[in-house]
């Protein structure tokens, strides 16, 4: 970044108004719809003791006998232990999908050298919450949550949680308000597809996804749909909503800190100079931390972040992506996709709970994963065949897992799916 830049990134904010007209003005970029983006979470588990939680030193000095990743992947670590790889925008579905392929292998065989594994579930089904990274942020996030009126949930979301994120161009700017409604009216359907969490703290919740609960326990304000009464500007919608939402976190500009903020401050009153946070009034640098403290299902951020597919093991998880990818890049599937996800457009809850056996949600879902199967490549398409076989059942992909847990227990099932290279139940 220039010094220019860095100079202008530090400029006060001169008012709320002016902050919404940069939220407004940056959060998508212009251009055709081509790159695919994946980011795949998965918790951190020891096989031979599936209760415990890996410690941070573990983790770290199992990533760091990591050799490079092939697919250019960067590994992160959540606030709980759950690995994350995120990819580098691919061009395509397919490349991305074979990218992320290489990158887990490498990822699994390293972690299983060090005597952990990975397990692609929506929610940790054992373990109560626990954060062990140290980060600043994920210390000053907690504190947050645990004095916000979402303390149990945020603990939960914060480090009981695993999801995989679709990132994907925002394409041309006249199509922006159909593909974000878009975008927003496939979540209950992909929602029930990916459905892969039935358990939390070592039971059974009676949700097909948890983790979607979990999220929608959260506060609203940060957590819900952004889309205004029409969805007509994206722009303006994402622009309101963010100056609605209370700030969770302050930097220290000279340090590398953050501090929780423990009263109720919309961004917007930041920047107008009804409340200081800091001592000050908010930077462009603020706001756009800011903007990654917000976790809609779909997030503007210059491209579209898709975030409420659970974790899914392979090879599911590259035909969910595939589905959805299909549904929003491609003009005839995705006309087609919005007239049969239309009668559950606004069925997150449902979704959540009920996933596949909600009869609307089960017809959805069919037409949905029948228009992506008809535009498969040969590569996928045993990945699809399953997945197609398993809507067609009302199953919904954490239903595997559950038959497992009844059949063998918890600790046995959690077990073999973080072995490698055998495990995914």
């Amino acid at each position: 970044m220039t010094s220019a830049a860095v100079s202008a990134a530090q400029t006060e904010i001169a008012d709320s108004a002016a902050a919404a007209q940069y939220v407004a003005e940056t959060c998508l970029i212009d251009g055709p719809v081509r790159r695919v983006g994946l980011e795949l979470e998965a918790h951190c588990h020891d096989p031979a003791d599936p209760w415990r939680r890996p410690g941070w030193a573990e983790i770290t000095a199992a990533l760091e006998g990591l050799p490079a990743l092939p697919g250019g992947s960067l590994v992160t670590v959540e606030p709980g232990g759950a690995v994350e790889l995120s990819g580098p925008p691919a061009d395509g579905v397919i490349a991305a999908i074979e990218a992320m392929h290489r990158d887990q292998a490498v990822l699994r065989a390293g972690f299983a050298a060090a005597g952990l594994g990975l397990v692609f579930l929506g929610a940790d089904p054992l373990r109560p919450p626990r954060r062990i990274n140290p980060g600043a942020r994920y210390r000053a996030m907690e504190r947050f949550f645990a004095t916000s009126r979402s303390g149990e949930a945020g603990a939960a979301m914060m480090t009981s949680t695993a999801s995989i994120q679709v990132n994907l161009d925002a394409g041309p700017q006249a199509d922006w308000a159909a593909r974000v409604r878009l975008a927003h009216a496939l979540g209950p359907t992909l929602i029930a597809v990916a459905a892969n969490s039935p358990m939390l703290r070592g039971e059974f919740t009676g949700w097909a996804s948890t983790r979607q609960r979990v999220w929608g326990d959260m506060d609203s304000a940060r957590c819900g749909p952004i889309l205004g009464a029409s969805g007509d500007d994206p722009g303006t919608d994402w622009a309101r909503y963010a100056l609605k939402a209370p700030v969770m976190l302050v930097r220290n500009p000279e340090a590398s800190e953050c501090a929780a903020v423990t009263r109720w401050v919309p961004f917007a009153d930041w920047a107008d100079g009804r409340a200081l946070l800091g001592g000050r009034r908010p930077t462009i640098d603020d706001l756009e931390y800011h903007l990654t403290t917000l976790f809609p299902p779909v997030r503007p951020r210059q491209w579209l972040e898709i975030r409420y597919l659970d974790s899914v093991p392979e090879p599911l998880w590259s035909a969910v992506v595939f589905t959805l990818v299909a549904l929003l890049d491609d003009p005839v599937a995705a006309d087609l996709a919005a007239e049969a996800v239309e009668p559950v457009a606004t069925a997150w809850d449902t979704a959540a709970r009920a996933g596949l056996r909600d009869r609307r949600l089960h017809e959805a879902a069919n037409r949905c994963v029948a228009l992506a199967a008809e535009r498969a490549p040969a590569e996928l398409t045993g990945a699809m065949r399953r997945l197609v076989a398993a809507v067609e059942q009302g199953r919904c992909a954490g239903d595997d897992f559950a038959d497992l847990v009844v059949e063998r227990g918890i600790a046995a099932t959690v077990s073999e799916a973080a072995r490698w290279p055998r495990g995914g139940p």
